[in-house]
């Protein structure tokens, strides 16, 4: 009778585990992070992170209208065009008017409607959609993306 050798094992199943110590670390860390949210909560801590409501110091109601290919038209309040951007200038403008679209698609709302843009003191400007109530800080987004809105309220 022959023996069946088998062949030597090269890894073992404990070598292709994550080590115990690190996952009850990870654990941990979200144990912790659950706590103080539940924390946060519970106490009602106010948003630290959400920008004052600084008085507004200008404001124009906006309707804007973008294609795909990056084009952007910008109509005021009357219907009568502030701006017709092309493809290289339009880019943002047309970026956040199809975030706005996706917005107001969730809401079930017209996707023609007018949105407010609003410069607050501090130089801080913003796009606020009356519709869904959708909101953008633009300032986030770079001094040259926010001055392409800040032309359109008429505002170098």
């Amino acid at each position: 009778m022959t023996e069946i050798a088998t062949p030597p094992r090269l890894r073992t199943r404990e070598d292709e585990m994550v080590p115990r110590t690190m996952v009850r670390l990870v654990l941990g860390i979200l144990a912790i992070c659950l706590a103080l949210v539940a924390w946060a909560r519970w106490t009602d801590r106010p948003l630290e992170s959400a920008p004052a409501n600084s008085p507004i110091l200008a404001e124009r109601v906006v309707f804007l209208s973008a294609g795909m290919s990056g084009a952007a038209q910008v109509l005021d309040a009357n219907g009568s065009v502030i701006a017709t951007l092309d493809e290289t200038t339009g880019g943002f403008v047309a970026g956040i008017t199809r975030v706005l679209d996706r917005e107001r698609g969730k809401y079930g709302v017209s996707l023609d409607g007018p949105v407010v843009l609003r410069l607050r003191e501090g130089n801080r400007l913003s796009l606020y959609d009356p519709s869904t109530e959708w909101s953008a800080e633009l300032m986030g987004f770079g001094a040259t993306n926010t001055r392409a809105f800040a032309r359109l309220l008429g505002t170098p």
